[in-house]
């Protein structure tokens, strides 16, 4: 029987990666399997993805900003479709406003209209969604989850994408929106950690090697 992949966040330290077959980076890089690996989450480590204690030296601190958007789902209801949104857990990606801008609206409020496009086009465009904010409910039955296996993808100067329903083994008790996708900071600014907030742009997050 194989082991199930796990990840947990070590306090204030990298997170530590069970029995994961599959971690590639932005580039198509695939990671040799190793029954444990230390990603780094400090945003500072000179062997990234691999930790190499550089967060004891800069004093990192995993822990969540007061500040930060709400940990609150909403509920869009439309003629065809219901969206949920949760935007405290929105890793800010784009993927929605920049692939359908007519329901998925900037500066406008509700920032979501549930009948500005096809269900179909907008059940597309929610399974697109790194971060498990975004999910449907469509003739009754709630779509939140895909079928994926388990991988861990390095984004480029950003965070790492999970799928699959790879386990947060958290020891805070913090728990994704979405069991199967989640996306975890590696900038080391989260407002949200461990989950990733956005603030790689802000703080202009670079990691060219992946």
């Amino acid at each position: 029987m194989t082991d199930k992949p796990t990840i947990q966040p070590s306090t204030n330290g990298p997170y530590l990666v069970k029995d994961l077959k599959n971690l590639k980076n932005s580039k198509g890089k695939t990671f040799e399997e190793k029954p444990m690996m230390a990603l780094c989450r400090c945003g500072n480590s000179s062997t990234k993805p691999f930790c190499d204690g550089t967060h004891l030296r800069v004093n990192f601190t995993g822990e969540k900003v007061e500040s930060r958007q709400p940990d609150r789902m909403d509920d869009y209801v439309g003629k065809e479709i219901t969206i949920h949104d949760n935007r405290g857990v929105c890793s800010h990606r784009g993927h929605c406003t920049d692939n359908l801008p007519s329901v998925f609206r900037m500066k406008r409020g509700p920032w979501i209209d549930p009948d500005g496009a096809s269900a179909e086009e907008i059940m597309k465009v929610i399974e697109m969604c790194p971060s498990g904010a975004l999910s449907y409910t469509k003739d009754g039955v709630l779509h939140k989850d895909l079928d994926r296996e388990p991988g861990v993808t390095i984004t480029k100067d950003g965070p790492y994408d999970v799928v699959g329903g790879i386990e947060l083994d958290d020891p805070d008790g913090n728990t994704p929106e979405s069991k199967e996708h989640y996306t975890l900071c590696r900038c080391g600014a989260s407002k949200n950690n461990p989950f990733c907030s956005g603030q790689h742009w802000h703080v202009e997050f670079k990691d060219e090697k992946n």
